[in-house]
């Protein structure tokens, strides 16, 4: 029996990479399975964005825009897919990302243990290394491979079971709070390394900053109204033990970069904290982090 997929796009002002993401999507080619639609939600474009949905969706009928007139944050453009999906599993993807070849069908093949309620893919970024923040962006990226091998914390691009029908409108963490709800039914995630996503980090310490510290705040309020704990939310010492793996120790410039990753996130989760704590915010509408939509 063909298990059917839904996949959906969330989507604010990424004329630049939304063409690229479509193409790629129709691309993958899946085993036992079809991919039934894609449901693209434009939350408040004022960019192409939509025009190009529009001129994909002349040639292939599977996808579908859903546009939000004005943005009201990623997870009232997730519940407005959710709502309208009728997959058996739901793939839910970032429209500044591209998978790698076969990712798809790579994450869609642990739902065949029904124990399995959640897949996550591996994020590498394409950002270059030669720069400090680059390499920041990388190291993190490494650091949360290495988190979701031993327990999975999974992000970007996910797949889930269709059971999961809305999230709370106001968390500025999607994928986490998607894992809360699996988790409380019963079910296991499964971290699939082999299925790759690419994403662009931020290229700017500004942009740096404030997406890590929205993602901070994001985490501590689902901590509070959840009570659910993602397995990167102890830092330093997960850091630390990189250092020691990757024996940056040899390369005097590597290591003071990646001391300095280690002090530019903790300073971030910091600000993070007092925006929560303190400034009682939570950003489920967030200023976007320019930097990171420009692949080119």
């Amino acid at each position: 029996m063909m298990t059917n997929v839904s996949l959906g796009i969330m989507a604010y002002n990424e004329e630049g990479n939304i063409g690229r993401l479509l193409e790629t999507a129709l691309a993958q080619e899946l085993c036992d399975a079809v991919l039934k639609e894609i449901i693209v939600v434009a939350s408040g474009c004022t960019d192409s964005t939509e025009d190009i949905v529009r001129s994909f969706i002349a040639k292939d009928k599977s996808i579908r825009l859903i546009s939000q007139p004005t943005r009201q944050g990623k997870a009232s453009a997730i519940n407005l897919f959710l709502a309208d999906a009728s997959g058996d599993i739901f793939i839910l993807e970032s429209a500044d990302t591209v998978p790698a070849k076969g990712t798809f069908n790579k994450l869609i093949a642990p739902f065949k243990d029904s124990s399995i309620g959640m897949t996550g893919a591996r994020s590498i970024p394409v950002n270059s290394q030669d720069t400090f923040i680059g390499f920041t962006v990388h190291f993190l990226w490494l650091k949360h491979h290495q988190v979701a091998l031993i327990t999975p914390k999974l992000g970007e691009l996910v797949a889930f079971r269709n059971f999961v029908r809305s999230i709370s409108n106001d968390t500025a963490v999607d994928e986490a709070s998607i894992e809360s709800i699996v988790r409380k039914e019963g079910y296991n995630l499964a971290y699939v390394e082999d299925a790759i996503v690419y994403n662009k980090g931020p290229e700017t310490i500004r942009d740096f900053i404030r997406q890590r510290r929205r993602i901070t705040a994001g985490h501590e309020y689902l901590k509070k109204t959840r009570n659910y704990k993602v397995s990167t939310q102890n830092p330093a010492r997960s850091m630390i033990e990189l250092i020691l793996k990757k024996k940056y120790w040899w390369d005097m410039k590597k290591n003071m970069w990646a001391i300095g990753a280690i002090c530019l996130e903790l300073y971030s989760r910091a600000l993070g904290y007092y925006d929560f704590y303190v400034r009682k915010n939570n950003p489920f509408i967030w200023e976007i982090s320019t930097s990171t939509k420009k692949w080119d």
